[in-house]
């Protein structure tokens, strides 16, 4: 079986996060999807890497992804909070019961703002944790709460992308990856 993942692109989203977690799901032969909010495909990252977006997210709405994922990054994070079309998709994930996950800025901005983090185990950025309300901040770096997977920062990058990598394919899967890369 071959999962699907949408991992989303704004402007001054974290690069080390997102290059992270395109990179070990494919590791993990998922069919990896990266698509802008933006209304155009180059997009440059907080600390200066152009990335190059697979598609438009508006041109995927219709589609479904065993997982979405939101990268960090303060002004990337605030980017996606205020995409409509990506706050509705994430609410049909999550009532869907179908994976979702955000790491270090992207949980206490953009999930907090969409609304799928009441009643939630989860974390953040430490420092972004005082803009939650309603969930419970835990202080892990990888936090798992039933098809919500949060994670604090760019150091969690690769532990965070191999739990989903489990979440998705299994620990075999996740073992397997965790091998190549020398883990």
């Amino acid at each position: 079986m071959t999962f699907r993942a949408l991992i989303t692109l704004a402007e001054g989203i974290d690069d080390l996060q997102t290059v992270t977690l395109v990179d070990v799901l494919r590791r993990a032969k998922v069919e990896v999807v990266v698509a802008s909010i933006e209304g155009r495909r180059m997009l440059t990252c907080a600390r200066g890497t152009r990335l190059t977006a697979d598609a438009m997210l508006v041109d995927l709405l219709a589609q479904t992804f065993d997982l979405i994922a939101l990268p960090g990054g303060s002004v990337g994070a605030q980017h996606l909070a205020a995409h409509q079309p990506l706050q509705q998709l994430i609410k049909d994930q999550a009532s869907a019961g179908r994976l979702f996950a955000g790491i270090a800025e992207a949980p206490a901005v953009a999930l907090q703002a969409f609304g799928v983090l009441r009643q939630r185990r989860m974390t953040c950025l430490p420092s972004a944790s005082h803009q939650l309300s309603g969930c419970n901040f835990v202080d892990q770096p990888v936090v798992i709460d039933g098809n919500c997977i949060t994670a604090q920062g760019s150091g969690a990058a690769l532990p965070f992308a191999l739990a989903l990598v489990e979440q998705l394919c299994g620990k075999a899967t996740r073992a397997s990856v965790a091998v190549e890369l020398v883990i």
